[in-house]
């Protein structure tokens, strides 16, 4: 029986467009009807990048297509994107129609790779999956047919190299931001790192060193892992996997640490410079929490004293453990609305009972929004509030007289460039947001 889903904050599989779009110099060719790529930029806003959104290239698969079959049309469309565009790689998505008519767009995709061209091919119908989930089928497709194929020669693993597998580009709007301060921290600690996607990626150069890592990381309660298993199972490269986004100091620290860890139980040597990396940070770090103890002394009555965060797991899970550690901020009921696969309820449910052995938080696996925000509408707690979710609850924001931060899509209330919530600094800077929309309510 389907079920209608209120306020959805993800997209179906075609959505995994984004993934390619981040990829510098990479071109998303969508064999699907006209809307989709019209669909996947107004929900992602301002993400269109090298060649993405309504500007990709796509063979409008039209009544035509759909009688006579659209494969003589996707062709011409490959064939001119590369006379028109100068681009290191494309990647063929399949949309909805496309995937019923019975189109053998792998077959076509198959042709143009034979004769040199750095060119995927991926399933992705709208009704396959979520595009959390294509994401992940996007970049093992792109493993299997473009690495393979232009992979260096010399294949040996680098010690200290490592493919780090996070924040899923566009998907979380502070994704560049994140990217760039988990990349910054871990070569802090003396790994060289992959991060694939974004200006601080190496582009497909980048991508041809996936086999050579000694290991790679991923951040994330769920999604990346069927990415690590990938790699894991094709060129044997181990997998660290850190549950959680790391914001603030503690959680930073322990997931630098699990790092180090890691590459020790491999063999791999920890450079002195480590520890004393992670020291300087956190000096830093918790140097600003002295300077803002006595604003919050001042303001306590004031300022908020729980929250409710709906977003994904990763982040409600990051954000819940900084804000009751290190800003006092008491999680109350939590939304999960990523749509999690049910095989890691449990292990999301753990993380989060873990925050505090003092009282139970709850937490909800709920991808729809609507039912989301009539729970907290019910909810009743002692003390100023803080909702963390996306620009639809707003609204439910200031009904409930709580503070309010956009931080999760669609976002139509903020511009996000640079910013992040990652590491050290990402603590801060979520300390700033919070806070200035607090000190802004007062006239």
């Amino acid at each position: 029986m389907s079920k209608h889903i209120e306020q959805q904050r993800f997209m179906c599989a075609i959505g995994g467009m984004q993934t390619v779009v981040a990829i510098p110099r990479a071109v998303p060719i969508l064999h699907s009807g006209p809307g989709c790529g019209n669909m996947v930029a107004g929900f992602f806003e301002r993400a269109t990048g090298y060649a993405g959104g309504s500007t990709a290239p796509c063979t409008n698969f039209s009544e035509t297509e759909v009688v006579f079959g659209g494969e003589k049309r996707l062709e011409g469309i490959i064939q001119n994107t590369y006379r028109v565009l100068d681009t290191d790689l494309q990647v063929v998505l399949t949309g909805c129609t496309s995937a019923i008519v019975g189109d053998d767009a792998a077959h076509v995709v198959k042709r143009f790779s034979e004769e040199g061209k750095p060119i995927v091919f991926v399933d992705s119908p709208g009704f396959k999956c979520s595009n959390f989930e294509s994401h992940e089928l996007i970049v093992n497709a792109i493993i299997d047919q473009y690495v393979d194929r232009y992979a260096y020669n010399n294949t040996g693993r680098e010690a200290g190299l490592v493919n780090l597998f996070a924040t899923i580009p566009f998907q979380d709007q502070f994704w560049k931001g994140n990217t760039e301060e988990l990349k910054r921290i871990l070569e802090g600690i003396g790994l060289r790192v992959n991060v694939l996607f974004g200006p601080y990626s190496g582009g497909v150069e980048e991508w041809r060193s996936i086999p050579r890592a000694g290991f790679n990381i991923v951040v994330s309660p769920w999604y990346g892992l069927s990415i690590a298993r990938h790699l894991e199972e094709k060129y044997g490269t181990p997998f660290y996997n850190f549950p959680y986004l790391p914001i603030g100091g503690n959680e930073t620290t322990r997931f630098l640490r699990g790092v180090m860890e890691y590459a020790a139980s491999l063999g791999e040597g920890v450079p002195a410079e480590a520890e004393r990396f992670i020291e300087r940070e956190e000096r830093a770090f918790y140097e600003e929490l002295d300077s803002l103890a006595t604003f919050l002394l001042e303001f306590r009555y004031g300022l908020p004293s729980f929250v409710h965060i709906l977003h994904d797991a990763s982040y409600v899970i990051g954000m819940s453990k900084f804000l009751l550690h290190e800003t006092g901020i008491v999680p109350k009921e939590l939304f999960v609305t990523d749509n999690a696969p049910e095989e890691f309820h449990d292990r999301i449910r753990a993380e989060i009972a873990s925050i505090s052995d003092k009282k139970t938080i709850p937490v909800f696996f709920e991808p729809d929004a609507g039912l989301a925000q009539q729970a907290i509408y019910d909810a009743s707690h002692e003390g100023r509030g803080l909702l963390i979710g996306s620009g639809w609850e707003k609204q439910l924001a200031k009904d409930k007289n709580y503070d309010f931060l956009s931080a999760a899509l669609p976002s139509p209330y903020r511009l996000a460039l640079t910013t992040r919530y990652a590491g050290y600094k990402g603590g801060l800077r979520l300390i700033e947001d919070i806070y200035d929309r607090a000190l802004d309510s007062y006239n």
